[in-house]
């Protein structure tokens, strides 16, 4: 069971989640208020258990939600020991070596996690964030009428072993919400209805994982199903290296060099790659998805998905703020820097700032978005070859969009896998998320990708309009929901669409297309006082939240190594000869910088305005152009 502590308010107002679409609910019985709801197929009705005990008039909440156990396995694998010990780590070389001053600049996961490793390690990190929330690509704020905006709509897999030992150690596991061991996608030849892979408890991977494939009888052949298995086998046994030496292949090139049928790449891998990085399979490095599935293959509760039970920058990201305060450390938000003012040597001299404030410290961790990075790119730093590389890398476009209904929707306590040309995968946040709890109306959040030609889209949907989006995805959901919204529905209009909110952000995670993963630099670098964090750095995997707080930690490790040893125990990684060659030809430029005032400008996501538009056209201009101009480009 899981018990969840909330804040302690009057009884009569009891509701840890102040929001106007819980109102009724909560005004008559907080059980109901934060009670989960399946949907059909998915097992009983399940109501959260209150408890309350009084004291001075005043009495904690206390939901225990039984239906939602953590995943027995989760701690058991090599990877979440490998997290566990690396964070036992910073805690016994704590008062080893000179204390050290660390300025991190970006406060999304990648940052503050770095932030919250340092501070167990007896350091001092000062957390710097240009905007006025915390979170980067998973941060979410109020609209007007005070509903949540989230960046993206995040999952949190048992196959995360750095985030599951983040949450362990922050206290705030009660804080997941994990749904039945499944898979659940729509059926594209058959409107409103959807299948799964169903994984049946106490069958250990990967057993779990092919009597699932093999139990379901809509997406695939049997014959179809046993030409999957052969190409996978090499991942099997050879595990890492196997994967990586496939990052020159796309899936698509992967699954013609392997003669797997085209239909295992349009029942299966189309959603995986959407979902894993927003890109299609013709343009999206084999190596992901085989990191994902082996993750998957390899671990019983690998797969296993949790909601988290509220906005992002409260439920996770404050938690890791009170942790490095707690501990001596500060974040400070709205703190835009100018520019890395360097030494003769080449190293951090101090940070300028916009407000012209000088900031010194002992070491500078840069937890920026890649392209953020390049633009901010001191001069000195961009002609020598590890710097250079990164000009190899970029963020993938992708865009989020939320939609309130003036009814329920028939629907799932889970994620889904649209298969939709358009859509990724998509939620009934009203039902699958404690804070945005509506018995009511239905509040989906979905995934619009691919959205750009660099991710295999035809169409530059961050150039459209913010109603063109929304049409073109109301067709699709007319699609997936047959009977309740559009002309098929039983009154022949359906649902009516009461508001949306299309966040986009135009540079997203890094774009994981075939032969990125080589330029992907190591989170210590030449600069003696200056250290990479980020998810785009070096770490197995990839572009997700796993891969920010790992690589946070990573960065965290080679800053504590230094001032233990004197060095970063783990070194610079290779640098491919021809990024060597061609740094010798180049000349110092001037930084662009990052001067703009929207959260696009740090690489985080916003509902564009023209000012929005306008501003990201002066440092981004290819993202504005329509596809024929884009194609035109590219080429």
């Amino acid at each position: 069971n899981r018990t969840q502590h909330l804040a302690r308010t009057p009884l009569h107002t009891q509701n840890p989640f102040p929001h106007r679409t819980m109102a009724s609910l909560a005004a008559t019985n907080p059980a109901a208020a934060l009670a989960s709801r399946r949907g059909d197929g998915m097992g009983a009705r399940v109501r959260a258990k209150v408890t309350t005990t009084p004291s001075r008039g005043l009495a904690p909440l206390r939901v225990v939600a039984k239906d939602y156990p953590k995943p027995a396995k989760i701690s058991e694998t090599d990877n979440y020991k490998q997290g566990e010990e690396l964070s036992q780590k910073f805690k016994d070389l704590n008062g080893m070596g000179k204390k050290k001053r660390v300025v991190i600049v970006g406060g999304g996961l990648s940052g503050l996690a770095c932030a919250k490793y340092l501070s167990d390690a007896g350091h001092e990190p000062i957390v710097l964030e240009g905007r006025n929330v915390l979170g980067g690509k998973v941060s979410a704020w109020k609209d007007k009428d005070g509903d949540w905006i989230e960046t993206g709509l995040h999952i949190f897999f048992g196959a995360y072993p750095n985030m599951m030992n983040l949450f362990a150690e922050l206290d705030i596991e009660d804080r997941l919400q994990w749904k039945v061991h499944k898979m659940i996608f729509a059926m594209q030849e058959l409107p409103g209805e959807f299948t799964s892979f169903d994984f049946i408890k106490g069958i250990p991977a990967p057993l779990n994982f092919g009597l699932a494939i093999l139990m379901n009888q809509k997406m695939l052949s049997l014959a179809e199903k046993l030409q999957t298995a052969p190409p996978l086998i090499p991942m099997l046994i050879e595990g890492q290296d196997f994967i990586d030496a496939q990052d020159e292949l796309s899936v698509k090139e992967f699954m013609e060099k392997y003669g797997m049928p085209d239909r295992i790449n349009e029942e299966v891998f189309i959603s995986m790659a959407k979902a894993l990085d927003f890109i299609d399979p013709e343009k999206l490095s084999m190596t992901v998805v085989l990191t994902a599935m082996n993750r998957f293959l390899n671990e019983t509760d690998g797969l296993q998905m949790a909601f988290l039970d509220g906005n992002q920058p409260d439920r996770l990201c404050q938690p890791m703020v009170d942790h490095v305060t707690a501990r001596g450390g500060e974040v400070r938000m709205k703190q835009r820097v100018k520019e890395f003012v360097l030494n003769d040597d080449g190293s951090v001299k101090h940070l300028l700032m916009t407000s012209g404030e000088e900031i010194v410290a002992d070491e500078y961790v840069s937890a920026m978005p890649v392209d953020v990075m390049k633009r901010m790119m001191p001069k000195k730093w961009g002609v020598m070859p590890f710097f250079h590389q990164i000009q190899e890398l970029q963020g993938i476009p992708v865009i989020n969009i939320h939609l309130w209904f003036d009814r329920k929707l028939q629907n799932v306590d889970h994620l889904c896998f649209s298969r939709s040309p358009l859509l990724s995968v998509y939620a009934d946040m009203s039902t699958t998320c404690k804070e945005y709890y509506d018995e009511e109306k239905s509040m989906i959040e979905l995934v619009f990708a691919p959205c750009s030609p660099i991710a295999g889209g035809k169409t530059n949907w961050i150039a459209k309009s913010n109603q063109e989006i929304v049409d073109a995805t109301m067709i699709e959901l007319e699609r997936l929901f047959p009977l309740e919204i559009g002309a098929g529905s039983p009154d022949g209009v359906g649902a009516k669409l009461l508001k949306h909110a299309v966040v986009k952000t135009p540079r997203s995670v890094y774009a994981a297309i075939p032969g990125r993963n080589k330029y992907r630099p190591s989170q210590a670098t030449p600069i003696s006082n200056f250290t990479l964090a980020g998810d785009w750095t070096s770490q197995k995997f990839l572009g997700s939240m796993e891969g920010a707080v790992l690589a946070g930690k990573l960065a965290a490790e080679v800053v504590t190594d230094k001032a233990v040893y004197g060095a970063s125990t783990k070194g610079l990684k290779k640098i491919v000869p021809d990024v060597v060659k061609e740094a010798m030809t180049l000349s110092e430029k001037e930084p662009v910088g990052s001067s703009g005032e929207s959260p696009v400008s740090f690489g985080a996501g916003d509902v564009f305005d023209d000012g929005v538009e306008k501003e990201l056209s002066t440092f981004d201009p290819a993202q504005m152009v329509k596809l024929e101009e884009a194609v035109a480009v590219s080429r």
